[in-house]
């Protein structure tokens, strides 16, 4: 199975891949859901379109796109779109301000940046022939791209930044297909899983651990504009949603809401590494089975763990299947059975490299970086003799 939307068309082409299940209108009440259901063949039609709309604004083989919205079925389209033109799809978060927004622009310069209506005042430093909104891509009048002319791998697919829109990791085709891959294998997920997306699709974590694996395996995804518990509940409730993924606030949020009784119908959640221990509680007092995962931009999971009960906070894991791992000190020395010292990781599921520099950063700590094919994390971390690592 390769990372190809249009070959899931053809297998399934009737299955739900995406619903959408914004409010149609901005104040609805809270625990409604509205869905807007988009077929595998249906996505795949969408993608082929907006590689045209793009196409037809001169976006070529090797440019970048960057696009500024919140969870749309548009944000995973624009993943098969540029992959069809050879271009590198860049999503950046709206939550940057119009100041912070800037540095991945610089960085990447764009052919073109996309955004919703809504953010127009962060893409205003972009000049008015390099920008394009959703809505403007969709009425654009144009032949869709055909599948057949998916990229090669000699650019990168998705290129995302850190958390202040800095250190913008560049991962290949091949790079995303093994993360999807991982994830997978790691969480057992498959074509019966139904998926919600609780982080932002600009984010390695909505991205890679739950809306890629779920498309990837052939399963249903539930997008929501924005994080509402009340509607995730209702869904998790109504339409048999089966797994979750989450930073700290969605999954508090969750486990305190006063319909978190439907939390029961989930199989698993994905906790992102830093959520507290009560939410995970709660989540097994439903009998939700629950993984830790922590990871960085240029390795969106590296670590995970299954967890059964309270649990030390500062533990990561052990790194999932194609993702090597080892300690270093400040001499850059190897160091060998149990340690504490700086992470590096390198592997199939390791992005290609980093469109910034490390000598844009003036932190005075240790610079994050690839040296001799692997990746620094800058982080230390202590590894205990059972192969696992945690926060020293």
């Amino acid at each position: 199975m390769t990372l190809s939307l249009a070959r899931r068309a053809e297998r399934f082409p009737d299955r739900t891949a995406i619903v959408d299940a914004a409010e149609d209108r901005l104040h609805a009440p809270a625990d409604t859901v509205d869905e807007d259901r988009v077929s595998y063949a249906e996505l795949a039609r969408i993608a082929g379109r907006l590689a045209g709309a793009l196409e037809q604004r001169g976006v070529d083989s090797g440019d970048t796109v960057c696009l500024v919205t919140r969870n749309r079925v548009a944000s995973l389209a624009l993943v098969f779109a540029c992959r069809r033109l050879g271009a590198t799809l860049a999503p950046v978060s709206h939550r940057l301000t119009p100041a912070t927004v800037t540095r991945p622009f610089e960085t990447l310069e764009p052919a073109i940046v996309v955004a919703e209506a809504a953010q127009r005042d962060l893409v205003r430093s972009i000049p008015h022939d390099r920008t394009a909104t959703l809505e403007e891509l969709a009425e654009t009048d144009v032949s869709a791209v055909d599948a057949g002319t998916e990229r090669s791998d000699d650019a990168p697919l998705l290129a995302v930044h850190g958390e202040s829109g800095e250190s913008v990791a560049t991962l290949s085709s091949e790079t995303v297909e093994w993360n999807c891959i991982d994830a997978v294998l790691e969480w057992n997920l498959s074509r019966e899983d139904s998926g919600f997306v609780l982080d932002p699709l600009s984010t390695v974590d909505g991205l890679f651990r739950t809306a890629l694996p779920v498309l990837y395996v052939g399963g249903q995804l539930l997008l929501d504009r924005a994080f509402d518990p009340g509607d995730t509940l209702t869904a998790i409730e109504e339409s048999g949603v089966t797994v979750v993924s989450g930073r700290r606030a969605p999954i508090r949020e969750l486990t305190i809401d006063e319909n978190a009784d439907a939390l029961a119908g989930l199989e698993r959640a994905i906790c992102d590494h830093a959520v507290d221990e009560a939410p995970v509680e709660t989540l097994l007092e439903y009998g939700v089975t629950v993984s830790r995962a922590y990871g960085v931009p240029a390795c969106p999971t590296a670590a995970t763990r299954t967890v059964s009960g309270p649990t030390d906070g500062d533990v990561i894991g052990r790194p999932v299947l194609d993702c090597d791992a080892r300690l270093v000190d400040d001499e850059e020395v190897v160091l060998e059975e149990e340690a504490t010292g700086r992470l590096q990781l390198s592997g199939p599921v390791v992005a290609d490299g980093y469109a910034t520099s490390a000598d844009d950063r003036d932190d005075g700590e240790v610079e994050s970086g690839f040296v001799d094919g692997w990746f620094d994390t800058g982080e230390r971390f202590h590894r205990s003799d059972d192969g696992s690592y945690r926060r020293p």
